[in-house]
């Protein structure tokens, strides 16, 4: 019961921008699961579902990842606001900020967990992160880029 409905859930967020619990339990209602918000609470904690924005102040559910990397929405949204370029070469990611602003980025970025990211190094509006590879430095360069929507 419980796997059928964590796969209906899955299926409801990727297919519609579900923005609220309440939105999710009356879906999952309509196809005759009988939930509580508490039950849907545990299913998102345990699904590793996060909010992301939609823009136009619109947020709805998405599955973190699934190499792992734990978006949550706050650091999202830090890096949103500050991140306006994303650079690479060799393997270092140039991450440039507004001014004054690269110590909140790269603190959100440290607690995002990615794996690839051996370390990193912010100024005023500059970070550089150390990757472990060039190719991990590209892909990661590609992958901040889509999530903040910034053209490179």
């Amino acid at each position: 019961m419980k796997q059928n409905r964590q796969s209906r859930i899955l299926e409801i967020i990727s297919g519609n921008t579900v923005e609220t619990q309440e939105q999710l339990i009356k879906m999952l209602r309509e196809d005759g699961y009988d939930v509580t918000q508490a039950t849907i609470s545990r299913d998102i904690r345990e699904l590793r579902l996060t909010k992301i924005s939609c823009g136009l102040g619109v947020y709805k559910y998405v599955v973190s990842n699934q190499d792992g990397h734990t978006h949550s929405a706050k650091y999202i949204n830090i890096l949103k606001e500050t991140v306006i370029e994303i650079d690479h070469a060799g393997n270092l990611v140039v991450v440039k900020t507004y001014s004054g602003m690269a110590q909140a980025a790269a603190a959100a970025l440290d607690s995002m967990e990615w794996r690839e990211i051996i370390g990193s190094i912010a100024g005023d509006d500059t970070i550089m992160l150390v990757l472990r590879s060039a190719e991990a430095s590209r892909a990661f360069a590609t992958e901040l880029a889509g999530l903040l929507n910034i053209n490179n």
